[in-house]
Parts: structure tokens; sequence; C-alpha cells
């Protein structure tokens, strides 16, 4: 197995465990799932394909086996996993602009979320419209609110933690200091 490889299954591991550990936290709350109000802090971590594409299987797998140990009906098990699936895949491709990185888990969660419950499971309370509204504002305060303050928080670290993240113009982040240290010396 070489480096990248490694290190690719390494990240996928730790930020499926991140998810499901965080969703556990907000569950001991009665945050974790529901039509009427979710707030999961772990989709504060859908920011992360921003950095790197391990985020991409490992918030899937993170919410597949959180959703699977909280007991949860089957379709949302698996339908709700795809839709993260789905909005970090979508996060990921828009990811030149940073603040678009949260918003395809707020779209995508707060129609998927009330669709499952709705129309595969036949939920009629809350309405459909009105369960939309409520995930999707307890996704834009965890994606949105909290994903970009984890995003903001990470600047410093991320070629430390993502050391194959490249800004823009394809230099690290730290080539990038070096050479503004070479540009402030004094001849």
């Amino acid at each position: 197995m070489g480096k990248k490889t490694g290190r690719f299954i390494i990240q996928t591991l730790v930020i499926a465990v991140l998810y499901f550990v965080l969703t556990f936290i907000a569950n001991e709350f009665q945050l974790a799932n529901g039509l009427n109000f979710q707030l999961r802090i772990s989709e504060a971590l859908t920011v992360l394909p921003y950095y790197t594409p391990a985020a991409i299987p490992g918030l899937f797998i993170g919410c597949l086996s959180a959703n699977h140990a909280m007991n949860l009906p089957m379709q949302d098990v698996i339908f709700g996993s795809l839709s993260t699936l789905l909005a970090a895949t979508v996060s990921y491709l828009v990811r030149k602009n940073k603040y678009l990185v949260p918003i395809p888990p707020i779209i995508i969660n707060a129609f998927a979320v009330p669709a499952i419950y709705t129309f595969m499971l036949g939920f009629d309370e809350p309405p459909f419209l009105r369960s939309v509204l409520l995930v999707g504002l307890g996704e834009a305060i965890t994606c949105g609110v909290l994903g970009i303050a984890l995003m903001l928080g990470l600047e410093d670290y991320r070629d430390k933690l993502f050391p194959e993240y490249r800004p823009k113009d394809g230099k690290k982040a730290s080539e990038e200091i070096k050479e503004d240290a070479g540009d402030n010396k004094t001849i």
C-alpha cells in the first residue's frame, strides 16, 4: 500500500469515527434525528470534502454506521446515508469556493430527510414543508455556522492534517509562507 493510499484510508476512517461519535453525542440530547428539529453536530464535518476526497466515503460510512446503530428505520439508514454521500460529493465538486461547500448538505438533507419519513415511511406529522424548513434550519446551523467555524479553525493546520491539500495555485500553504518570508528579507 502506498503512502497516499494509506493516508486516504486513515483519513476516511478518522472522519467516519468522528461522525459516528459526534452523532451519538447529539443523540444523547435527542438532537440526532427527527423531523421537528435535527441538530447533528456531526454535520459540521460535511465541510471536510474541501480538504480531502477521503471525507466523501468517511462521511458516508460514519452516517451509515451511526444511523444503523441508532436503530433508525432501514429506509433512513440507506437513503439518509446515500443523501450524505451525494452531499459530500457535490461539496467536493464545489470546493474551489470554500463558502459554497456547506450548501449541498444543507439543501440535500433539508429535502431528503423529510422525503424519507413522509413518502417512504408514511409520516404525516409534521407536514412535509414544515419538516423541510426545520431540518434545513438545523443543517444551516450545523453545516453552515459550525462547518464554516470548523473550516476557519482548520486553516492553520491544513498542511499537517491534509498534506495533499493544495490552494488554487497548486502550492502548499507552507510553501506560500516560506515565499512570503523570503520576500520580506531586507538586502
